[in-house]
């Protein structure tokens, strides 16, 4: 099975390292981020729990729910945690997923046979409160993800659902964004009475509509 950009995100249940978890039932009305390691003990995946385990606080606010997952069994989960919390100083609070079966991992294409037969490529999606997929991106397992990059896409995809927008190359929370083409200008002004600023007709920026 291959998941793509729009797909409704399929449920599982599996054993994790804070015991049964029904993927939908844990998810509830969030958003969800779902991201796959390599395997326990690995040195890049503990510095990716350690800081995702630091933003655990941030995705609260913004209505998101992080849950890992990993080719080993929930007992090495939890000895593996310990250790991210000592190199990481940190507190991982959030679940991983026990995929010993790789069940999960096929369920979700996260096993890609060119890379490797057994393990999980470094990927990672991000599901909206639907159940869709709106992100998808996989690195290969000797880089590090960049878990500033997911918040600034969460934050550009969060906007653009409550509004008529989208975001510009290299947009961050606060900077001005776009109005789609298919507004036009006269109802763009209504829409955004911040004000519209006019480049082209088909490229223009309004501030940021929630600050």
């Amino acid at each position: 099975m291959s998941i793509k950009l729009g797909d409704t995100a399929p449920n599982f249940q599996s054993d994790s390292s804070v015991g049964e978890i029904d993927f939908y039932e844990f998810l509830g009305d969030s958003w969800g981020i779902l991201f796959s390691h390599p395997a326990d003990f690995t040195p890049v995946c503990t510095t990716e729990l350690g800081f995702t385990s630091k933003l655990q606080a941030d995705f609260e606010k913004k209505n998101t729910k992080v849950i890992a997952l990993s080719v080993d069994d929930a007992e090495d989960h939890k000895k593996w945690i310990e250790d991210i919390n000592e190199t990481q100083n940190t507190q991982v609070r959030f679940p991983i997923i026990a995929d010993k079966d790789r069940k999960v991992s096929e369920l979700y294409d996260f096993i890609h046979p060119n890379a490797s037969l057994t393990a999980t490529v470094r990927s990672l999606i991000i599901i909206d409160p639907e159940k869709k997929v709106r992100l998808i991106i996989t690195y290969p397992a000797s880089t590090g993800r960049n878990f500033n990059e997911i918040m600034r896409v969460l934050d550009s995809l969060q906007l653009v659902d409550e509004y008529k927008v989208a975001t510009p190359v290299n947009w961050i929370d606060g900077d001005d964004v776009i109005i789609p083409p298919t507004i036009p200008t006269v109802e763009a002004e209504k829409l955004y009475p911040k004000g519209v600023k006019e480049v082209k007709p088909y490229l223009r920026y309004t501030p940021q509509p929630n600050k």
